[in-house]
């Protein structure tokens, strides 16, 4: 019973991280102009992994898309591909998750669904590892801008998307592996024990059956005595 409590904790914890970790993706602000320094700010600048736009005064936004892939920084591109795997791999661990689940009527034995459970377990791991780096990587390379004091370009500070990637991989890590412990719990159950008593022959079967009807035929009341006058 607790093993399938877990299990439900686990699938809950790992679906919600992959919620938030597809939702980076359409986000606007990954990266939004720093203030720092400035008295009077006319336009805010914002980016994220397919456009960069900026907002005037008056709340009016002009975004660009980017015009060429391959023409991208390397940074972006990495960005990129790591969160469409952690998408991706987090689409087919919620899948094989509900395989693996005890309160599902698929999978097969016990056995079968504790190792298609662990299988998810690791990719709901392997979906957060991507998350997490493409989103650290996109963070260090602003906060490496920023503290350069040689970078004299618009400075940005940290978006709230990648706060947003960072505790979808978090939930999808922990999820996970809870998923890989709940096979441990599967192994320990305890297993039917059988006693062998050995072979029986046939003669002592027949024995047994020839003494059993002796048994039954023999009379149970008490002896009758007769006296010598009886057949008088």
């Amino acid at each position: 019973m607790a093993s399938l409590a877990a299990e439900i904790v686990a699938f809950l914890l790992a679906i919600s991280g992959w919620v938030l970790v597809s939702s980076t993706l359409p986000t606007d602000y990954w990266k939004v102009s720093s203030i720092d320094g400035s008295v009077i700010t006319t336009a805010t600048f914002w980016a994220n992994l397919w456009k960069t736009c900026v907002t005037d005064s008056t709340g009016v936004s002009n975004c660009k898309d980017f015009p060429s892939m391959l023409a991208l920084d390397g940074y972006i591109q990495a960005c990129r591909g790591l969160m469409i795997a952690a998408v991706s791999l987090g689409f087919f661990g919620s899948i094989f998750a509900l395989v693996g689940m005890k309160c599902t009527k698929v999978g097969g034995s016990d056995q079968t669904k504790a190792k298609v459970a662990c299988l998810a377990g690791m990719i709901f791991i392997l979906s957060g590892l991507c998350s997490m780096t493409g989103c650290s990587l996109y963070a260090n390379r602003i906060t490496s801008e920023f503290f350069d004091p040689t970078f004299i370009a618009q400075k940005y500070e940290l978006g709230a998307a990648l706060f947003i990637g960072w505790a979808g991989a978090s939930l999808c890590i922990i999820g996970g592996t809870i998923f890989c412990f709940s096979i441990a719990g599967n192994s320990k159950s305890p297993r039917m024990g059988y006693t062998y008593n050995g072979a029986t022959s046939v003669m002592s079967s027949k024995t047994k059956i020839h003494n059993s009807a002796a048994d039954f035929k023999s009379p149970k009341g008490p002896p009758k005595h007769f006296d010598k006058n009886a057949y008088v």
